[in-house]
């Protein structure tokens, strides 16, 4: 990672990565690079089951934005199947969830407003050794 005056460069297979449960989030900003304003990661669900349980947020936005694969989101009561291309918005308060129902992983561009939640995946997830 290169932090100077001229803001921040990740280069591909850059960032801190951590196993949280079967899905690999790799974050590419954390809130010390963005003066707390965002989190940005890259996940990669594991196939037939990976993603996250029901939950919501009290204090972060939530987006993603589908990279790669096929995989099921859950806005309120909405179920949507969500393509490469996809973005998605869940506004603190709302109840949601991701699965990855397929049988390829699927990689997904996920943005926390404000930052935060990259300190919750660094506490619970294992960290990787890259």
């Amino acid at each position: 990672m290169t932090i100077d005056s001229h803001g921040l460069i990740q280069q591909p297979g850059q960032g801190n990565s951590y196993w949280f449960n079967r899905d690999l989030y790799t974050f590419k900003a954390v809130g010390e690079d963005t003066e707390q304003a965002y989190a940005l990661c890259e996940v990669v669900v594991a196939p037939q089951g990976g993603g996250t349980p029901t939950h919501r947020h009290s204090r972060e936005n939530e987006s993603f934005y589908v990279q790669e694969g096929e995989i099921q989101f859950q806005l309120d009561e909405q179920i949507i199947v969500a393509t490469a291309g996809t973005f998605l918005h869940s506004p603190k308060g709302q109840l949601h969830r991701f699965t990855n129902t397929s049988s390829t992983p699927v990689k997904l561009l996920v943005w926390v407003t404000p930052a935060g939640f990259e300190k919750f995946i660094a506490e619970v997830g294992k960290a990787t050794n890259s």
